[in-house]
């Protein structure tokens, strides 16, 4: 009785914790306040985050108040990676762990796993950055340039954002082996990614609306930009294999296994991957595919959400059900109004 109780008191005391951090979160907008809020539940917090591999869990518990953050971070990449796919037969859908932080690493590896990781990667330096937007960065502070204007107002600090990033999520990576090799390979091209989409606005100042000297800043261009980024480079995902040197700082690397250069190295911005994808028609807990049985889809489109192409050949059944809305609506003075109803019949198409 004893233990249950006590049991109890730790499941409370959790959520009371986690419901502190979301308040301050929510009210503040930075995590400065939560430093001393969470401190003392920080072993508490960190040792309920599942998949947590032994050094994160340490950072957690130095900053709790980031992983707050991270897990933000995360989430953003997630939903992006749903909105990017959510008309093709992988929909960013994983067979194990969906409860977890990390569900993405138990991908097989091949180009939709270089997409999770490298949008996993890019969302939480994104939520890092945009969370300490509140500072400035450093870098940027006001100096005049020969062209006529100078920095000011508050530079986001995307330095921060993409060191505490690479630190938290590459450590992941501890044996050196080709898996690891890609999978750090698209974590940094994701943060890339960020970095490469950063946009620098700008402010005119002079007397009658001229221009004679501005005022620029750096900020975070809309996550959707870095997702349509990241889903060109998903589209020439490179496929590589991996090769041994002769330094002992770089024993083994990455090369294009199609290439017409000899051991030709991908870019920096590629997605690259060791495998070729599967067609994701069927179940398979291997390679992360939940199979397209009972996915919507379009009866006339000839892209991917078509019903050919999405049921694989299997057909589709049709759905017919009727959807009553308001129309007709009238205003009368004074003062309603008053609408009639309409029944619209309609048809939806889903794969056997």
């Amino acid at each position: 009785m004893h233990s249950h109780h006590a049991s109890m008191g730790i499941k409370s005391h959790t959520k009371f914790m986690l419901g502190i951090i979301y308040f301050c979160y929510c009210v503040y907008g930075n995590f400065l306040a939560l430093s001393s809020v969470v401190a003392f539940g920080a072993n508490i917090i960190c040792n309920k985050i599942p998949d947590l591999v032994p050094k994160q869990r340490s950072i957690c518990q130095r900053r709790p108040d980031a992983i707050v953050v991270v897990g933000e971070g995360v989430k953003l990449g997630i939903q992006e990676c749903r909105y990017q796919f959510r008309n093709m037969r992988w929909n960013c859908t994983h067979t194990r762990s969906r409860n977890s932080m990390f569900a993405h690493v138990h991908l097989v590896p091949n180009r939709e796993a270089a997409f999770s990781f490298a949008i996993v990667s890019a969302g939480i330096a994104y939520a890092i950055t945009q969370a300490c937007s509140r500072g400035c960065d450093k870098s940027k502070l006001p100096n005049y340039s020969h062209n006529g204007w100078k920095w000011g107002g508050c530079s986001a600090d995307v330095k921060y954002g993409l060191s505490f990033a690479r630190n938290f999520v590459d450590i992941r990576e501890i044996t050196k082996n080709a898996r690891a090799l890609m999978n750090l390979h698209n974590n940094r091209a994701g943060r890339k990614a960020v970095k490469d989409n950063m946009v620098t606005e700008c402010k005119c100042h002079g007397v009658s609306g001229s221009c004679t000297m501005k005022t620029c800043w750096t900020t975070l261009r809309p996550f959707r930009m870095i997702g349509n980024h990241l889903m060109r480079k998903y589209q020439t995902a490179k496929l590589t294999r991996v090769i041994r040197g002769s330094r002992t700082l770089r024993p083994i690397f990455l090369i294009l296994k199609k290439s017409k250069r000899q051991n030709r190295k991908p870019r920096r911005s590629d997605l690259v991957c060791l495998e070729k994808s599967p067609n994701y028609c069927d179940y398979d807990e291997r390679t992360g595919s939940l199979g397209t049985v009972g996915r919507k889809c379009l009866r006339e489109s000839k892209q991917t959400i078509g019903c050919d192409l999405m049921c694989c050949g299997r057909g589709y059944n049709t759905h017919q059900y009727t959807v009553t809305v308001q129309c007709g609506c009238k205003f009368y003075w004074c003062c309603y109004v008053r609408c009639e109803k309409c029944s619209n019949k309609t048809e939806e198409y889903t794969c056997k």
